[in-house]
């Protein structure tokens, strides 16, 4: 069968990862009058039956990391029953299996870390930038083919999941990254769904990020979060009951068009980034092992780190640090620092 046929057939992640294959694209529909367009490789254009004022236009990605195969799982059970006729969405939705090639080889990526490829358009000089380049092409699509064009009316209407998996030990087994934006990009809603989905923490980026969920979230004012979603592990050897409440959560946000439940600032964690530590020469070392946990805390004046003569300490209040990785590439970051905070829970999210 071709891709097309494979897709049709409900199996979007088999077809994806047939890498050796001529990819053929088309377009379809349901008797329900659901409608699909498989647009590239990985990449799944969904349509409901019905389109009103209140449809969502919903971007849920996975495999921007290769080897963080859990959430790759995720999308082939909810896109097979979604081919099949057997789940309905009401809204607009994209489904991405990002790297196929990178899954494929058990890797996050290639030759660089596809998610800082994402601040502009890259010289395809690599894989991972010519996959980088075609999904910003992809999201640029289906936003601007949406009913509300507008970035500051339509901001409560457009989504972005990114999907991925830690690669370390964590004191939260699941959080989430909201990323820096210029639009209202920290709804209620949107941390009404997270409490939703048992997700236990999220984190209030203060500066940009090139990730693909900052894409999002700054060019068109997305309700946009990398989401880190249990461990990292092979196709096939993920417990997905771990991660039954996030799936039961987003097939809720599928199929409502009104979301009545609202955050009201308990359970759900909420951390500020205090800092975030970049390597500026291959000097830079953690004081600390390479595979600390996510969110260890250290006290103030802590020594954290240094890079040739400047030192990082630990500021007031004590700080943890998150995605510590000493062996990222000169000028991208370390890790971050981050200490918890105190936020409201009006309409939009913001720390006291």
């Amino acid at each position: 069968m071709s891709s097309l046929e494979r897709v049709k057939a409900g199996e979007f992640l088999s077809a994806t990862l047939d890498i050796d294959s001529e990819f053929v694209g088309g377009e379809w529909k349901l008797q329900s009058g659901v409608s699909f367009q498989l647009r590239a490789r990985g990449v799944l254009s969904i349509e409901p039956a019905t389109v009103s004022a209140q449809t969502k236009s919903i971007i849920v990605s996975s495999g921007v990391h290769g080897d963080e195969t859990g959430p790759i799982e995720l999308l082939q059970h909810l896109s097979e029953e979604i081919l099949k006729g057997q789940f309905e969405p009401v809204h607009r939705l994209l489904l991405i299996i990002a790297h196929p090639t990178a899954t494929l080889a058990h890797t996050r990526f290639i030759t660089e870390n596809m998610n800082r490829l994402f601040a502009s358009r890259n010289e395809p000089i690599n894989i991972d930038r010519e996959i980088a380049n075609m999904l910003q092409q992809e999201v640029d699509f289906f936003y601007q083919n949406s009913d509300t064009l507008d970035v500051e009316s339509g901001h409560l209407l457009r989504w972005h999941l990114d999907l991925h998996s830690a690669i370390r030990d964590s004191a939260h087994y699941t959080f989430a990254v909201s990323p820096h934006s210029t639009y209202p990009t920290r709804s209620n809603a949107l941390f009404a769904f997270l409490e939703q989905a048992d997700v236990e923490a999220v984190l209030l980026s203060r500066t940009d990020s090139p990730t693909f969920s900052w894409y999002s979230a700054a060019k068109y004012g997305a309700q946009a979060l990398t989401m880190e979603l249990g461990r990292v592990a092979r196709l096939g050897e993920n417990d997905l009951e771990l991660l039954s409440a996030f799936d039961a959560a987003l097939r809720l946000l599928l199929t409502s068009q009104d979301q009545a439940y609202r955050w009201q600032g308990d359970k759900l964690i909420v951390y500020k980034v205090t800092r975030t530590l970049t390597k500026e020469t291959d000097d830079f070392q953690f004081n600390f092992p390479a595979s600390q946990a996510n969110f260890t805390f250290f006290e103030q004046g802590c020594l954290l780190g240094q890079d040739q003569d400047k030192k990082y300490f630990s500021l007031e209040g004590g700080e943890a640090v998150v995605f510590p990785n000493p062996n990222v590439a000169l000028g991208q970051r370390a890790c971050l620092l981050v200490q918890q905070a105190a936020v409201s829970s009006e309409e939009q999210i913001e720390v006291i």
